[in-house]
């Protein structure tokens, strides 16, 4: 084995620009599956973030009410209850708290837009502070930035207050210590209003936040009407996201057991379900059990987008260089005829020779991947740590981050050089094939 890597790494470096420019292509289409690839992990990581800390936990324990049959309210009652089976029963748990639902029209002086209102007790959300970076009034006042007021998340426990988002507040035409006006409809059909006060402008995480904005829990109950027990989710964070599944199944059957009556799980968002749930002839109280997933489900095309583009365009690439590499094979087996002739000569058998032609296309296969997939990680690592910013709105929306989210995984890099490296190795075997088939007297003939 060891003669034969000597060789084949000899005849590569014989090979000259035929073997740079073979090794040139495995390099590139490598670092753009891998680019692609963190460009991939790096939305799917901005959607987790964007999900976990807007309007879901890892795990949720929400539901809907229906005072009568034809009503439906996005609220659970006796919330204090729930938080403690919650909290006794989920192993692995790092926090819990609860939130409450709304959804109303705000208004300013120059225009109006609907939200999400997400009611909140700011004594048990210093993850969501950590988490949101404030804006930079330069992005979003319309005056001078310098006689803007600094935002203040945490007055989000003074009553009649509210923290938007950059592109709120854009639309709005808003900054920090206006008032703007929340309208909506209560549980008994008649409209209500509050005045609120912006205490803080936060920078925008993706589509989601887009139609998020925090209020104390105490303004969404007075929106509503709602008694100091209820609430709209409990929100399970765990140590480790991925057991978000078998924790819900888990407390499923707790809940169960604890008399509580639970709906069947349904993938998808809170407020899909209202449809489905308002034509359903019951009363009362139901529970819903999610995860994050589940309400961020209606964005994961974006994913599915950059996957199947990252797929097709590395298929089609490497359908080329495969192509590529067994013409430069049959190219160098018809030049290297009497070198093969000769090695058959002297003893070496066909299973050697289609080892030495295979082996050799692996190693080219290797060390063009390798550096290919160590540039673009290290491009990529780069773009990430400088912050490239997304200049269009659609952009921020789609890639759910005000800036260019790369993440390098690994196992991608890994699995990146080997898919290449094997897919350069099958792609010499018909010509190593036809080269270790060659009889000696042919290349001896050809030699003289």
């Amino acid at each position: 084995m060891r003669m034969l890597l000597l060789v084949a790494w000899r005849n590569l470096r014989q090979g000259g620009r035929r073997t740079l420019l073979l090794g040139l292509a495995l390099a590139m289409v490598t670092g753009l599956l891998v680019f692609l690839l963190a460009l991939s992990r790096g939305v799917n990581v901005s959607m987790t973030r964007a999900a976990t800390t807007l309007s879901s936990g890892h795990v949720n324990v929400a539901g809907f009410y229906k005072a009568t049959p034809d009503d439906v309210a996005p609220l659970i009652q006796g919330v204090d209850a729930l938080r403690r089976i919650a909290t006794e029963n989920t192993e692995g748990l790092v926090r819990v708290l609860d939130r409450h639902r709304g959804w109303c029209k705000v208004i300013s002086e120059t225009s109006s837009m609907w939200v999400g209102l997400h009611g909140i007790e700011v004594s048990e959300e210093d993850a969501l502070f950590e988490q949101l970076t404030m804006a930079a009034p330069a992005t979003y006042v319309k005056g001078d930035p310098a006689k803007a007021r600094p935002s203040e998340p945490r007055r989000l426990s003074e009553p009649g207050t509210i923290m938007l988002f950059r592109s709120q507040a854009d639309r709005l035409g808003v900054q920090v210590g206006d008032q703007v006006t929340l309208r909506t409809e209560t549980l008994r059909g008649q409209s209500n209003t509050a005045d609120l006060t912006v205490v803080a402008v936060a920078d925008d995480l993706g589509l989601m936040s887009t139609w998020a904005a925090f209020v104390p829990k105490d303004a969404v109950r007075s929106l509503y009407g709602l008694k100091a027990d209820t609430s709209g989710a409990v929100y399970l964070y765990l140590d480790d996201i991925d057991r978000a599944p078998a924790v819900m199944a888990h407390l499923r059957e707790v809940l169960t057991e604890a008399g509580y009556t639970v709906m069947d799980h349904d993938p998808q968002p809170f407020f899909m379900k209202f449809e489905t749930v308002m034509g359903q002839d019951w009363t009362g109280q139901k529970l819903d059990l999610t995860i994050w997933r589940d309400e961020v489900s209606f964005l994961t095309w974006v994913l599915t987008a950059i996957d199947s583009v990252s797929f097709l365009l590395t298929g089609i690439l490497a359908v080329l260089i495969a192509i590529g590499i067994m013409n430069a094979l049959y190219i160098a087996v018809r030049e290297r005829t009497g070198e093969v002739g000769t090695l058959r000569a002297i003893g070496m058998g066909r299973r050697r020779v289609l080892a030495l032609f295979v082996i050799e296309a692996m190693l080219l296969g290797l060390v063009a991947t390798s550096i290919g997939a160590a540039l673009s990680a290290t491009v990529a690592l780069i773009i990430d740590a400088v912050g490239v910013p997304l200049p269009w709105t659609a952009a921020r929306a789609i890639f759910m981050n005000d800036h260019l989210s790369l993440v390098v995984a690994p196992a991608h890099l890994i699995g990146a050089v080997a898919a290449f490296t094997i897919i350069t190795g099958f792609s010499a075997f018909w010509p190593a094939l036809r080269a270790a088939r060659l009889p000696p007297i042919t290349a001896i003939h050809q030699t003289e």
